[in-house]
């Protein structure tokens, strides 16, 4: 959420902020409400202090002044009855106005209207080339007996799978090596809820916006998350946190939900665009200090690199056009893996910051040195998400015969194990 001071000051950032974003939001009317409800608010205060001004001087009225003081203090209480009424009723339209607006994107984000407009900033590693004819990741899944896509649609319906044997096990390799690596550099480790409320879906943005794209459980008012950033970013919500808490850096291993609406047709085939999966999420909560969230945002974007490169899979990093963030995000930069049967790059890890947009919207704030209350910063990026990570880590490891070599820093996750081979 952004400060409405803000937006008063300079309404036309915020109207070609939104545009930028594809984003449709109503800045002329948000700020039409906010003068009636200002005003309607300035109002009840005035009606207060009338009140008590006239009930304070009714006991020491004379008997014939105390009829004309009781008259005006019945005509008060029937305005303050036509104001709450007037700003009950424009309290709701503030608020969906509000929710709606979103944050500018940083003047280092190239402009844009799809992700066919992001930019690419680098690249690491080298990209294969196989002097056999490669599978993809379904045909090497299937002959090896360790995925089956086929059965996980019987069962649960499109875009959804079962991992067996060594594919279950080198599933969970990926998010145990990433959890191990995320630890060593200081992230506390978090095992969290996947049932969210409504309360922590708008704190994080994610409503408005996002409901179709979530499973929404209306008759227990709960959401199962697309992501574990929602119950680690608001696990503070309402808090006042004390300033050497911060940087709170935290890593979360969660299942992942996502619906999918609005995709269809669209990477159907295999492992890339699923129902559900699992990752592993970083979040940063930190000091309200552009500066710092930018160098925050630098480490978390490094974090993800150092598991590609450990891993040793080839990547770009793109920095994310305005129309293809999100509403909080102030600038992302996504990575994107190398995947033979795509022959093109395909995106694995986002990492986004959104200075106080989230926290606003979750009431986070800290006591600064000045005692002042100040709102935190957040910040969150993937470390890795699987099974789509698996898509590269097979199709690139794939041998002639059909078996896939392990990559080194697996290996000890499977028990030594270097090859997956057909049983």
């Amino acid at each position: 959420m952004i400060d409405i001071k803000l937006i008063r000051e300079n309404p036309k950032k915020y109207h070609d902020g939104a545009i930028a974003k594809n984003l449709g939001v109503d800045i002329d009317k948000l700020l039409a409400v906010d003068k009636k409800l200002l005003a309607g608010k300035k109002q009840l205060q005035q009606i207060a202090t009338e009140k008590n001004a006239i009930g304070k001087s009714i006991p020491k009225l004379s008997a014939e002044e105390k009829p004309e003081a009781l008259a005006k203090l019945a005509d008060l209480k029937s305005k303050e009855a036509a104001s709450n009424e007037e700003v009950n009723a424009l309290q709701p339209q503030y608020d969906d106005l509000m929710g709606k607006v979103p944050q500018p994107a940083s003047p280092d984000v190239p402009y844009g209207e799809d992700d066919t407009e992001n930019v690419k900033l680098r690249k690491w590693g080298t990209i294969r080339e196989f002097d056999f004819t490669p599978k993809d990741h379904v045909e090497l899944g299937l002959d090896l007996d360790i995925i089956d896509i086929e059965r996980g649609v019987k069962l649960a319906g499109t875009r959804n799978y079962f991992l067996k044997g060594d594919g279950a096990m080198l599933h969970w390799a990926v998010l145990r090596f990433s959890m191990d690596f995320m630890i060593e550099r200081g992230y506390t480790p978090m095992a969290v809820p996947l049932l969210m409320r409504d309360e922590a879906m708008r704190g994080t943005g994610y409503f408005p916006g996002s409901e179709e794209q979530t499973y929404q459980m209306e008759r227990d008012g709960l959401n199962l998350v697309g992501t574990a950033e929602v119950p680690v970013t608001a696990y503070h919500s309402g808090e006042l946190l004390k300033e050497d808490m911060l940087p709170i850096k935290s890593v979360a291993m969660s299942t992942c939900f996502r619906r999918e609406a609005g995709a269809a047709g669209k990477d159907t085939r295999g492992l890339y665009r699923i129902h559900q999966f699992d990752k592993v999420e970083q979040v940063i909560i930190a000091k309200n200090s552009e500066e710092a969230s930018i160098e925050y945002h630098k480490e978390i974007l490094a974090n993800s690199e150092g598991v590609m490169q450990a891993i040793g899979l080839p990547y770009q990093v793109v920095n994310v056009c305005t129309g293809d963030l999100g509403r909080g995000q102030v600038q992302k930069f996504d990575i994107e893996a190398w995947m033979p049967s795509r022959d093109s790059y395909g995106e694995t890890h986002s990492a986004s910051r959104f200075y106080d947009f989230q926290a606003r919207r979750m009431n986070l704030r800290y006591k600064n040195s000045e005692k002042k209350n100040v709102f935190c910063h957040t910040l969150n990026n993937t470390v890795i998400a699987s099974p789509r990570i698996l898509i590269p880590i097979l199709e690139l490891n794939q041998n002639e015969d059909g078996s896939i070599t392990i990559p080194q820093v697996l290996r000890k996750y499977l028990g030594g194990k270097e090859l997956i081979t057909k049983k």
